[in-house]
Formats: structure tokens, C-alpha cells, sequence
């Protein structure tokens, strides 16, 4: 199975781990404990065993430099995006991906220049949608 192909489930706080090593490339558990926002902060243990975890999920891995571990990340943010986005659709939008849309239109705050990008990406994909002949 291609890894684009694969699902990923991330926890709020492995989501957080991940955009710390997709933003730095890799990083030791103490690059990780510092780069995380206080929110996400917890124990220099509890962030070394979540690494580990991930790793046995495919989804980090990681090389000894030293006394010290330093991870990579193994799987792409919009991989995981779009894998948790479809499955957050499935489950509850029943796969529903305008009933989806018109949820965040109607419960979110969005400005007129969030707006106008999103009206750009829409006629986007309809030229894209109308050359593919659909």
C-alpha cells in the first residue's frame, strides 16, 4: 500500500508533534518539547513515548545521533490532511463532502478575503472539472 493511500489517525497531540517536525525536518525530543505551543507541553517522557508510538504507526521514524534519538517525519502533512478530512466527511457527513462545506460557510468565522480565496479555488476546480470533460 502506497503510503498516499494509507490512513492516518493522529491524536491532537501527535498532530502537534508532526507539525513540529514538518516545519523543522527533524528533531530531537527535546527540539520537540521546546518547539511544541504551551498547550501541547507535557512531560519530556510522555513526548519520547509518543515519538515512539508514532514510529511503530509508520509515521515518524527515527537515527541515533549520540545519546539521542532524532526523528523524521515519514509521511507528508497533506497526506495526513487529506485522509483525516475524509474520514472526518465519512463520519459525520456521511461522505457528504457540500454538506461538509456548507457547515464551515455557516458556523465559522470567515472574512471577505478568505471568502474571495475561496470563490478563486472553486472556479479553479470547475475549469479544471469542465477540461477533464465532467
Amino acid at each position: 500500500m502506497k503510503d498516499k493511500d494509507r490512513i492516518h489517525h493522529l491524536g491532537e497531540l501527535q498532530c502537534a508533534i508532526m507539525r513540529v517536525l514538518w516545519a523543522e525536518g527533524e528533531a530531537s525530543v527535546n527540539r520537540v518539547y521546546e518547539a511544541l505551543p504551551s498547550e501541547h507541553r507535557r512531560a519530556l517522557t510522555t513526548i519520547a513515548t509518543m515519538l515512539t508510538k508514532m514510529e511503530k504507526k509508520g509515521v515518524v521514524s527515527h537515527r541515533s545521533e549520540g545519546r539521542q534519538f532524532v526523528y523524521v517525519p515519514e509521511v507528508a502533512e497533506s497526506d495526513v490532511r487529506r485522509t483525516m478530512v475524509e474520514d472526518l466527511t465519512e463520519r459525520l457527513f456521511d461522505g457528504d463532502v457540500a454538506a461538509l462545506v456548507s457547515h464551515l460557510l455557516t458556523e465559522q468565522e470567515i472574512d471577505r478575503e478568505e471568502l474571495a480565496r475561496l470563490q478563486k479555488l472553486i472556479e479553479a476546480r470547475r475549469k479544471t472539472e469542465k477540461g477533464h470533460g465532467r
